[in-house]
């Protein structure tokens, strides 16, 4: 007797949201991937630490009509919503549902390299033309750019380039060419 192949229900945004506004993850940190409900990674106590040393700086740097969103939901496509560590909108706060962010940044601690591989692929799709990994172990920044179709990547599509930038060096964002960015400050 064969076996029937099963196969994962995928799930919308709008079903997502729905499930949210009707508390059925109660607090736990799932985010929407490429259609399948994913359990975001641990925060440790080095990875959240992290993550409000690149706040403050970013809050310190980003010019006047520009927002820092510090973990909170993307509207990325029908079938994703991740909850990026950081995302720097052109605007205001409700300007994410209409726009792109202009730059991404994930911190990686355990997460490398699905952040590498699956994030960067997924976020490559969205449109998103500039989108940095801290590395909290290498105390590095990747900077991926440039997206571009790729039918092996994950969700088809992957950044042209990607750098790998260490202290003393300096990062300045695309989208904001007179912001210069110090490593050392986002990989401490």
């Amino acid at each position: 007797m064969a076996q029937t192949a099963f196969t994962p229900r995928r799930w919308t945004r709008a079903e997502y949201d729905h499930l949210i506004r009707l508390g059925a993850f109660a607090g736990e940190r799932i985010e929407l991937i490429g259609g399948e409900l994913l359990v975001a990674e641990p925060q440790g106590a080095y990875h959240s630490g992290v993550v409000g040393v690149i706040d403050r700086v970013l809050q310190r740097i980003v010019p006047a009509g520009w927002i820092v969103r510090c973990q909170l939901p993307i509207a990325l496509e029908d079938d994703s919503e991740p909850e990026p560590d950081f995302a720097i909108v052109a605007g205001d706060h409700t300007d994410y549902l209409i726009d792109r962010p202009a730059l991404i940044i994930e911190v990686a601690a355990s997460s490398l390299s699905f952040d590498r591989r699956h994030k960067s692929s997924l976020y490559a799709r969205g449109g998103v033309e500039d989108y940095w990994i801290v590395s909290v172990a290498e105390r590095t920044v990747e900077v991926h750019r440039h997206p571009i179709h790729d039918a092996t990547a994950p969700y088809w599509w992957r950044y042209r380039s990607i750098e790998r930038v260490t202290p003393p060096a300096v990062i300045t964002p695309l989208a904001l060419p007179a912001v210069a960015i110090p490593v050392a400050e986002l990989a401490p």
